[in-house]
């Protein structure tokens, strides 16, 4: 199966693991930061540093794919990592909550130029018929990244404390990223892209991209508090915070090749409706197993529609079109990053029951757009 795919693309595999780490290097430790030294309660404050990465990432992403149809991949890419420098440094020094916003900004906008540029390459690299594999492993990378790094973070800071020692990771984790991508070479297609094609092939795969992040935004932020209010401690919210993603990484290996072979339905709507089963437990059951158990079915979900609908994106759109037509996917999917992190501040019914009602909603909204998936 490998015979196919070039050095390079197992190459962008290794970056996007690093692009990936970004994102959990905050995952299990931020949250804890602005309640336990800034103050913060679970109001529009402490979610302003979601809020900000969401936005960004999103906006970012716009920019990073008509870029990328222009000047090329790999320079987009090597910019993603230049923005990406500070942020760890950010993080370990700020003064004040709002200095953690703005590395937040930088994150999203390194998020967007990074992980944007890995997915475009790797999907230039494999014919049309391996797309959802490209997705597959694309994601899988970026997710086992996170996942690692959020288990990791909780595990030094209990040990040595939320700060600086749990964000040292996140300056070698930056510059080894930036090295790397000096040696992918360009993989941009040589034809003009014409932007007005791509147009009716993103609405309903951007739609439920937005519901699948809002989700994540959500879980990102107030599952942290949600367990320690419940009385856990850090290894044990590392220890979920970090499980989703892996499961969720870890089932994209199969899932992408699988939506080449069966299609991608098959695989969206079941997707959408255990993410949606996945909040509900994760809202409702009070044991540590339990939420254990919620993190996978979470992650199953969520491992089941990413690759998929990148791919269901990509089989829509000309060669020449596809960067900034996955731009515009990904501008309405990671935007909602912010929405979930601004749902998670809604005090009706406290954090389990903001989760416990997104998982509701999600699932009666997949029902809704089943006919055009």
């Amino acid at each position: 199966m490998r015979s196919s795919v070039p050095a390079a693309f197992w190459l962008l595999a290794v970056i996007n693991v690093l692009v990936g780490s970004m994102v959990g290097l905050e995952r299990t430790v931020v949250p804890l930061l602005g309640r336990d030294v800034f103050g913060l309660d679970a109001g529009g404050a402490l979610a302003a540093f979601v809020i900000s990465f969401g936005v960004a990432k999103a906006v970012f992403n716009l920019f990073a794919g008509a870029w990328a149809d222009r000047i090329g991949r790999r320079q987009v890419l090597r910019i993603g990592w230049l923005v990406g420098l500070p942020i760890p440094l950010l993080l370990i020094w700020a003064p004040s909550w709002p200095w953690i916003v703005a590395a937040n900004v930088l994150l999203g906008a390194n998020q967007a130029l990074t992980w944007s540029m890995t997915i475009n390459m790797m999907v230039d690299l494999v014919p049309a018929h391996r797309r959802g594999f490209a997705a597959g492993i694309n994601e899988f990378s970026g997710y086992a990244g996170v996942s690692v790094l959020a288990f990791l973070t909780g595990l030094i800071a209990a040990d040595h404390g939320l700060r600086p020692a749990p964000f040292y990771l996140g300056i070698g984790v930056s510059v080894l990223g930036l090295v790397l991508s000096f040696l992918v070479r360009e993989t941009a297609p040589s034809t003009k892209p014409s932007p007005l094609r791509w147009v009716r092939g993103v609405g309903v795969p951007s739609l439920l991209g937005a519901a699948t992040n809002l989700k994540d935004g959500l879980v990102w932020l107030a599952l942290p508090l949600m367990m320690t209010a419940r009385g856990f401690d850090l290894v044990q919210v590392g220890a979920v915070a970090g499980l989703y993603p892996l499961v969720w990484a870890g089932g994209q290996i199969a899932f992408g090749p699988l939506s080449d072979r069966y299609g991608r339905r098959v695989l969206i709507l079941p997707g959408m409706l255990l993410q949606a089963l996945g909040l509900v437990a994760l809202a409702t059951l009070p044991s540590f197993a339990g939420l254990l158990a919620a993190a996978v079915v979470l992650g199953l979900g969520t491992g089941m529609v990413y690759p998929t609908l990148i791919a269901l994106v990509a089989d829509r759109v000309e060669a020449s079109d596809r960067a900034t037509a996955l731009g515009v996917y990904r501008f309405f999917r990671d935007g909602g990053y912010a929405l979930g992190a601004i749902v998670a501040t809604l005090s009706l019914g406290g954090i389990s029951g903001v989760i416990a009602g997104v998982g509701v909603a999600l699932g009666l909204a997949t029902f809704a757009v089943r006919k055009e998936v």
